[in-house]
Parts: C-alpha cells; structure tokens; sequence
C-alpha cells in the first residue's frame, strides 16, 4: 500500500510530476478504482461513509469484480479519522491485493468505482495538482514556529521553533536617560530573534521545496522579517496571514487563513500555468484537442497535460498494454496490437501515456477551455 507523497511531486513550474504512478501501471489488469468523500465533519461520518462504499461495492460485484478484490478495498476505505473536515479517498486494488491509498485534500467531485484495464486516476491527480508545497509561519518577537508541508501530506515534513533571548522583549515605559538604551536593545533582540526565524524558513522552504510562505503573527516582528537578507534570496512568495502564536484560538485562524490563501495561490499558479500554454500555442509549441495530444504522446513530443476536471461528455478511447503510449479511438488503429485492445475513459489512458512518457501535468483552470477539455505544452 502507498500513501506516500513527497516534495518531487511538484516541480518548480508547477506542475505534478506523475511518477509516482508508475507502480500502478506496472500491475496487470483488471484494477478497481475508487474514489469518496470520507469528510469527517459530522458525529455519523462513519456509518455514511460505509453505505457510500457498500453501493460503490455493489456497483463493482456486478461489473464482476472479485470478492478478495473488494475486501481489500474495504479494509481500507475510511480516510483519515484523526483529520477533521473535508476529505476524501482513492483506493487502488487488483488482484486481491491494495495497491495503493490516497487521502485527498478536498471530498472528489462525486463518489465513484471504476473496473478495468488500466487504473482511472484523474482525481487522485488533480488533487495533488491543486496542492503546493508550503511554509506556515507563526511569529512573535520571540521567535517563531515554522512549519514546512510538502505536497500531499497533512502533516508537516518539517517542524521548527525558534526562540531566542527574551530579554527586554516588552519596551520600557519609564522616562529616564536609560530608556533609549533599552529601546535600542529591544529593537536588537527583534532583529537578531527575526534573523535566526529567518534562517530556519529558508531551511524549511529547500526540505520541501515550498513555492510559497504564509507568515502570520506580530506585525512589528513581521516586518523585520521581511527586511532579512536570507529570505529575500529565496525564490518563494511571502503571504500575509491573520492568527499566530498566542494560543489555541490564534493558531486557528492562522490555520484557517492559511488554507484560504493556499486556495488563492494555487488558483493563481493555474491561471499562470495556462497563460505558459497559450503563449506555447501562440509559437507552435502548445496544441489541444484529443486526437492532437495523442499524436504528439504516441511520439513521446509531450512535456505537459493539460486536462478539466469536467469529464461530462468525455470519450472512450482505445489503447493496449503493448503499446500504452498510443491512444486511438478504434482498435483498428493500434494494428498489429488491436487484437488485446481495451476500452477505457479518455482520462484515464491519457494520463498513463503521460506517466509513462515522463510528461507532467496541470489542470485546465475553470473558465479556461480547450478542445476537449484537453491540451498539451511540447518539448518540440
């Protein structure tokens, strides 16, 4: 079993790296696919989240899937129960045996099994590609907590506090001619506390290769940080955030704004994503439609997928085993290798041929379009 994501996932562009799908690929079919919503906001979570697997077990009984099969996934449907609010899950099973589990970060657009030859894995990928590899600061003129996610995870890959001398942290209200003295203190205990926080961010952004940093916390503390020469070396975006150190009710809505603002930036990486396709179109270098992107992945030219999350209307297409890489919409097309040909959604044979040409992937923003709902950058 795989529940396992790493920091490669992303690249620096932006875009998923799908190796870590090749293992699925090297499994013989038939392969269930399974994909719920396992959010764990209500005190009966557990018994919705049975039924939903009980009739996505049904639906795979009657397309012929065998029991061992399906007892392993049910083994393991149920998400993350310790991880409260919105999640789901895709499951992998062949053969009797569980392949692979994926919590996601977000419920799937609906609850949904699939059987077939090849695994349909267009959710379990377009959640790691909406996620970011990120840096949580909570900041004070103490010190800070920094915290370094990697794509995929809920935990942090890395956690670090940092808090340096306290001394004459408050200003001193008194008069007298040692008050500037205190003050100039003050204000060098900041900068040394902010310089030493800044210098475990620039740790934790390279453990995770994090694009983007949200610091919340002390305002005063926040801008000395900003002003550090380490920070202004790394190639990340630094967000402002509400909440901070101070309790419970501060790390809250750190977190709280943190996952608002995640939201925000991965939108924007899309939007700047697609904006590098269509200036690639605009040269030659950027095609779409289906038939156009299987061509150019039959002759191994795709750097980058391009897919929508909406596959209302989307085609069956034809491929084999022999040949993963050539996608066709007839058997007759595949020749000498037509004679194993199988039938699967156009996603799902899209996405294998990618992961098995080294290509990436990124997801078509909603309100951007392309033929199909499919396009692709070339390497030439």
């Amino acid at each position: 079993m795989d529940d396992a994501s790493g920091c490669d996932v992303v690249s620096s562009e932006g875009f998923v790296d799908l190796s870590f799908l090749r293992p699925l690929y090297a499994v013989e079919g038939p392969v269930v696919s399974v994909h719920l919503d396992t959010s764990r906001e209500d005190q009966d979570a557990d018994k919705r989240i049975e039924l939903v697997w009980n009739g996505l077990r049904k639906h795979l009984e009657d397309a012929g899937v065998d029991t061992a099969t399906l007892d392993a996934v049910a083994a393991a449907v149920g998400g993350s129960p310790e991880i409260v609010g919105p999640q789901g899950e895709s499951l992998y099973a062949a053969d009797g045996q569980l392949l692979a589990v994926h919590t996601l970060s977000a419920p799937p657009a609906a609850d949904r099994a699939v059987a077939g030859p090849v695994e349909d894995v267009l959710e379990t990928v377009l959640d790691r590609d909406r996620q970011l590899p990120y840096v949580v600061v909570a900041l004070d003129r103490q010190g800070g907590d920094i915290d370094a996610y990697a794509v995929g995870t809920f935990d942090p890959a890395r956690s670090r506090s940092y808090n340096g001398s306290t001394l004459h942290i408050t200003r001193v209200k008194a008069g007298g001619p040692s008050k500037a003295s205190y003050h100039r203190r003050t204000e060098n205990v900041w900068d040394r506390n902010t310089a030493g926080v800044a210098e475990e961010i620039a740790q934790a952004v390279a453990s995770v290769e994090a694009s983007v940093v949200f610091v919340g916390g002390d305002d005063k503390a926040t801008a000395v940080l900003r002003d550090q020469p380490v920070l202004a070396a790394l190639d990340v975006s630094i967000v402002d955030v509400s909440g901070g150190r101070g309790g419970e009710d501060a790390l809250a809505s750190l977190r709280a704004s943190v996952d608002a603002a995640l939201a925000e930036a991965s939108a924007r990486a899309h939007e700047e994503a697609f904006a590098r396709y269509t200036a690639a179109a605009g040269s030659g270098a950027g095609i779409s439609s289906i038939p156009a992107v299987t061509e150019a992945l039959a002759e191994g030219r795709v750097e980058t997928l391009l897919l929508s999350a909406d596959r209302s209307g989307e085609p069956a297409k034809w491929s084999s085993a022999a040949e993963p890489l050539r996608v066709t919409s007839a058997p007759e097309a595949l020749g000498t290798s037509g004679a194993e040909a199988f039938s699967m959604s156009a996603a799902a044979l899209l996405l294998r041929a990618a992961t098995l040409s080294d290509a990436g992937f990124t997801e078509i923003p909603e309100g951007q379009s392309a033929a199909d709902g499919c396009a692709a950058t070339l390497r030439y």
